[in-house]
């Protein structure tokens, strides 16, 4: 079984746009914000139209996965600097892959900041986290993006 859903999160950073695109095309500012506190096993970024991004973690005792190995998987499919990255990526525990996204992050400059248009169009497979808590997560990592940028 299969669903689909759809969601968009949208936030303003008091920075320019030049800023918050670095901490998507920067490996280390990237593995910062998206990663935070998580155990990282690996994150490798090659930030380019074809390049890949691979990221593990172990996730921790208070989720209900613990000790598992979580990976995320993405190629990117289109960036026009400090306006747009399409991306599409894969998550998965171990060899049980349990989602795959199509996201847009938009950037426009707005007054001395930046206003962010993240979307993701999303496969949720049987046993995937759904729409409700990729959402979650995602509003996470925005918030987690904006502290790193300010």
């Amino acid at each position: 079984m299969v669903t689909h859903g759809t969601f968009t999160i949208e936030r303003y950073y008091p920075v320019a746009v030049e800023r918050v695109f670095g901490a998507f095309a920067d490996g280390e500012k990237k593995r910062r914000w998206f990663t935070g506190e998580r155990n990282v096993v690996a994150h490798e970024l090659e930030f380019a139209v074809g390049g890949r991004e691979r990221t593990s973690t172990r996730m921790g005792e208070q989720t209900p996965f613990a000790g598992q190995v979580l990976t995320n998987e993405t190629t990117y499919l289109d960036i026009v600097e400090n306006e747009r990255i399409v991306f599409a990526y894969t998550m998965a525990f171990g060899d049980r892959r349990f989602s795959g996204s199509l996201a847009t992050v938009e950037l426009m400059a707005e007054g001395k900041g930046t206003r962010l248009r993240f979307t993701e169009q999303g496969a949720y497979f049987e046993g995937s986290d759904g729409l409700q808590t990729r959402e979650m997560g995602w509003t996470h990592l925005v918030n987690a993006l904006g502290k790193a940028v300010e």
